[in-house]
């Protein structure tokens, strides 16, 4: 049978590759980009966002987190959950409604979508005839009323969307209630709100947008009561007891309405101009709520005066004589207040305002004093300052986890101890199995630290290095003090803040030793800060040292930004991790890689000039070496400098196309006649042009010119013990790979303990491998004789990993952004490779090495490498023997910043950043599975609520009793049916069958 089987195929290898591998994209981390829609369900205690994108996600106890997709891609307008069901509509801005539901599948619940429709006017009218405005969910159940810009009010049946004709209420039928003397019919034009009465279902209040607001009785299809306001009405609340409501309104004045028994003309209670007596913006929103202490919380949103404050995005909190307009750095969306939704209830008793800007979820606690934020357990604003870097740690240690967030619970103390008030549903996902980490780096010159276990992705600890320099911004200013006297009484709240005090302060790097404690970042101006952790507050000294790259070399001229200014004297620090020691690099170019060893006690550095070892026990520079070509000359103007020259990136771009074609011309032989090679170099001109046109460029391995930039651009770092002068004896050893190829090995001499701070650090370059074709190196990797991966430092010391295979021969892996290369050691003579480029025409952008478990045994494991391409592309490559496994498509290739931000984990999964604001969880492993998995219990059905039930359902509800079994072998036919179309089944009955031959 085997000359049968194709070349290379295992059928073995092929059925274990399916219990290691599988990928999924499994949840969304952060908070939604440009959020437009908010909507919240009191009964089911579930919020949900809509985005502009069309995306709609629902959240509730931390776990608990849906998301659907419109097809349309059009924005998200308004969501309105059906009241007591398991389902929300949603009406998107090409005025389409769609009706979701939330429905158990296979022992958790899913969002679906279940209907979708579009208001359609009479032949002829125009779109203003049905373009839908205001959306009311009748507390029926059965119905949604539908204010136009026409000023027509349409009745749609739920959940089949079908039209009510004959409930049609007209801006005619209005009006004849009302007097002439009153009204015309152009007050009846657009309808801005609708709201359903609170003790009675049959009386619906209409808002229309010139000021009239009418009490419509919907059982005798009339008006009852019309009342008259003076400017364009905003939006409408009732009182809890429906005596009285509120209207606000477009020059920042609320007004109370009384609704009386009788039809006399009411007048208005009381008419406030809140920020006034200057003209105002509107209030766009208002709550009423009661209390037992008799002061109700009037809550709005806008209403500041124009002049001054025009630009603030506020909402306005007042309770008796307490008032705060709460301050928001992006523009509010909208916001619900969580009270007491039972209707027995006397009072509202509000507990808490949740407010949905553009850039971040505020939560504000309503019942302690000074109403403080919540701390939220989801929708984190990853964004607050811009994301520069990423860096995972997998299976943290106990004892470093507890410190970590003892340092974070110091930070947190001015938030509110409150529960988290949005807790519908139940996560039944099970313990995550480890404790992750993941560290973002940010403009700002912070780094945060993000519990990266399960779904929630939670804040724990936030760091800041600015405390070391010296910024234009005081680090104690405290931007939400007030004056006593100040009005309005603004107060900043959230955490988005976009603007940096100064961009060098922006972290590039980070390296975290969850075994040690310490931690490394590196910034934009060649700042590389060794921390460690404290659990209390300290004040110190932190030292410094320079690093000189370029090694007073003369003809070198720095362009670029200057050095970050350091505090002189003790600086103060807050418990966590704390600085003690500076290296600056000169000249100050942002840090390109970073590579810490714990053990030996050294940090090293790279920037597009060269790259150092530092002692940080000693705290003493072991060595610089400068990897400058003479023709690098954009490495010395800066990131932030205005003087790169267009010119010369386009005369190189051009001189390689040129290259490219003579080699293309030499490769053919000169054969053909002249027309077919000016055919074929326009055809290559043309190819060229789109390369450069699109990022990111593909193209076939060549070999690159010593003159391209950035040659010695140092890309990767790497500590190891391993053979590097003879095949006797072992020491440390530190590697370097640049841009332009080269990979640098260092010999290091490291004192024994006992002799540590008495001994300097020696180091000495043993080595110095060209690459012929001279592509960037991304990712060196020394394995050991068993052909495993190198362990971390100290993992061995914890007893977490086997000590590493020193009889054998070790090999040294280089993968560059072309072809992946394995060398022996200490001779490094070529032994394997795989050229990626020229098979695949894709470029590696990140390489990291992976374990992937078996999902059908806890006994086998393998290491592998995890490569994501500059296609968006993910690879998994074998180790050592480097053969292609399996391939997934997982972002697209114009998502650049995609490619750029992915971070791939130690055990198979990954993240990247679909916008400035999210990260997307993707899993690569069987084994190693995060993904949201929930349930949320539905309601009993009543009698009034049939329409819920599909035609089948309610065709079986109303037979009799002795068809019971029928319906049951219906059921289990059905359920066999889906059993046989679920593709999981399909391929676990696969992977037996083949196990059992």
């Amino acid at each position: 049978m085997r000359r049968f089987l194709r070349p290379g195929h295992d059928p073995v290898r092929e059925r274990l590759k399916r219990d290691l591998f599988q990928f999924n994209k499994t949840v969304e981390h952060g908070f939604p980009h440009q959020p437009s829609a908010l909507g919240y369900s009191p009964f089911l205690r579930l919020m949900a966002i809509g985005t502009r994108s069309g995306a709609i996600k629902l959240y509730g106890a931390p776990g608990v987190e849906f998301m659907g997709l419109h097809e349309e891609n059009n924005t998200v307008m308004q969501i309105h959950f059906i009241p007591d069901q398991c389902q929300l509509v949603t009406l998107l801005d090409d005025n389409s409604l769609h009706l979701w539901s939330l429905k158990q599948h296979g022992g958790a619940s899913e969002l679906r979508e279940e209907h979708r429709f579009t208001l359609k006017g009479p032949p002829g009218s125009p779109p203003s005839a049905t373009q839908v405005i205001a959306v009311l969910p009748h507390s029926s159940r059965e119905v949604l009323y539908l204010g136009t810009e026409s000023g027509n009010i349409f009745v749609v049946e739920l959940p089949s969307f079908r039209v009510l004709e004959d409930k049609t209420i007209t801006p005619e039928a209005v009006l004849q209630r009302i007097p002439e003397d009153n009204c015309t019919r152009r007050s009846c034009e657009l309808v801005e709100v609708l709201r359903e009465h609170p003790k009675n279902p049959n009386q619906i209040l209409i808002g229309y947008s010139r000021g009239l607001i009418v009490l419509w009785d919907v059982q005798n299809n009339k008006a009852t009561h019309h009342f008259l306001g003076s400017q364009q009405l905003e939006n409408l609340y009732w009182q809890r007891d429906g005596n009285k409501f509120i209207s606000c309104h477009y020059d920042g004045s609320y007004t109370q309405w009384p609704v009386s028994s009788d039809n006399r003309q009411p007048e208005p209670l009381e008419n406030t101009v809140p920020y006034g007596p200057f003209p105002c913006k509107a209030i766009s929103k208002i709550y009423w709520q009661t209390t037992k202490n008799g002061l109700p919380y009037i809550i709005f949103q806008g209403g500041m005066p124009r002049a001054s404050y025009g630009d603030r995005h506020s909402i306005s909190v007042i309770h008796g004589s307490q008032q705060t307009a709460f301050d928001f750095t992006s523009r509010v969306i909208d916001f619900f207040i969580i009270f007491s939704s039972d209707p027995a209830a006397e009072f509202d008793d509000p507990s808490a305002l949740v407010v949905l800007a553009e850039e971040e979820l505020v939560v504000i606690d309503l019942k302690s004093a000074g109403w403080p934020s919540v701390h939220p357990p989801y929708l984190a604003s990853l964004h607050c300052s811009a994301i520069t870097c990423s860096h995972h740690v997998s299976n943290i240690p106990l004892k470093l986890w507890e410190r970590i967030i003892s340092a974070g619970s110091k930070q947190n103390i001015h938030y509110s101890s409150m529960p988290w008030p949005i807790d519908g549903g139940t996560n039944i996902a099970p313990d995550p199995p480890q404790r992750d980490l993941l560290l973002t780096g940010h403009e700002d010159g912070t780094v945060r630290f993000w519990d990266a276990s399960g779904v929630c992705l939670h804040l724990l600890y936030k760091l800041s290095t600015v405390r070391v320099f010296l910024t234009d911004a005081d680090p104690n200013d405290n931007m939400n003090t007030l004056g006593e006297d100040e009005w309005p009484p603004l107060r900043k709240v959230g955490t988005f803040d976009p603007y940096s005090d100064d961009p060098r302060l922006g972290i590039q790097k980070i390296y975290l030793c969850k075994y040690s404690g310490y931690l490394a970042v590196a910034g934009t101006a060649g700042q590389v800060l060794v921390m460690e952790l404290n659990d209390e507050d300290a004040e110190h000294v932190v030292d410094h040292a320079e690093a000189d790259l370029l090694q007073d070399q003369e003809g070198y001229r720095w362009k670029g930004h200057e050095k970050l200014k350091t505090r002189d004297g003790p600086v103060r620090f807050e418990a966590g991790f704390q600085p003690f020691v500076l290296v600056q690099c000169q000249p100050p170019a942002v840090v390109t890689s970073l590579a810490l060893h714990s053990e030996w006690k050294l940090v090293a550095f790279g920037t597009s000039h060269g790259f150092g070892l530092f002692d940080h026990q000693q705290k003493r520079l072991v060595f610089v070496k400068c990897t400058l070509h003479p023709s690098d000359q954009l490495a010395l103007e800066g990131p932030l400098s205005r003087v790169k020259s267009l010119k010369k990136s386009l005369r190189q771009s051009f001189r390689r196309i040129r290259r490219s074609r003579v080699s293309s011309r030499k490769r053919r032989g000169g054969g053909g006649n002249a027309s077919e090679v000016q055919e074929a170099n326009a055809r290559f001109d043309q190819d060229a042009l789109q390369e450069m046109e699109l990022a990111p460029v593909q193209r076939k391995i060549e070999a690159r010119s010593a003159e391209d930039s950035f040659t010695g651009f140092v890309r990767t770092l790497y500590f190891a013990d391993t053979f590097l002068r003879d095949s006797s004896r072992h020491c440390p050893s530190l590697w370097a790979g640049t841009n332009g190829g080269t990979v640098y090995a260092f010999c290091l001499r490291v004192p024994p303990a006992e002799r540590r701070m008495d001994e300097p650090v020696r180091a000495e370059q043993a080595k110095e491998i060209q690459l012929m074709h001279r592509a960037p190196v991304v990712g060196i990797l020394v394995l050991d004789g068993r052909s495993t991966p190198l362990p971390e430092p100290l993992e061995v010391a914890h007893d977490l990993s086997k000590s590493p295979d020193m009889q054998g021969s070790h090999q040294l892996l280089v993968v560059s952004e072309e072809q992946f290369k394995v060398f022996t050691l200490p001779k490094v003579s070529s032994k394997l490779k795989l050229k990626l480029t020229a098979l695949e025409g894709c470029r590696v952008r990140k390489v990291t090495v992976a374990n992937f478990g078996s999902c059908k045994t806890d006994d086998y494991s393998e290491n592998d490498l995890a490569v994501l391409t500059n296609l968006g592309d993910i690879q998994i490559i074998s180790l050592p023997f480097l053969k292609l496994q399996i391939r997934y498509p997982c972002i697209r290739k114009e998502d650049v910043s995609g490619i750029a931000s992915c971070v791939f984990t130690k055990y198979g999964q990954g993240f990247y950043l679909i916008s400035p604001s999210e990260f997307e969880r993707f899993s690569l492993s069987t084994k190693w599975l995060v993904e949201p998995r929930c349930i949320v219990d539905m309601p009993e059905v009543t009698s009034n609520n049939h329409v819920h039930k599909s035609g089948t359902e309610n065709a079986a509800r109303k037979s009799s009793p002795g068809d019971c079994g029928e319906d049951e072998r219906k059921s289990g036919r059905l359920m066999e049916h889906a059993l046989l179309n679920d593709e999981k089944v399909l391929k676990e009955i696969q992977s037996t069958l083949e196990g059992g031959r």
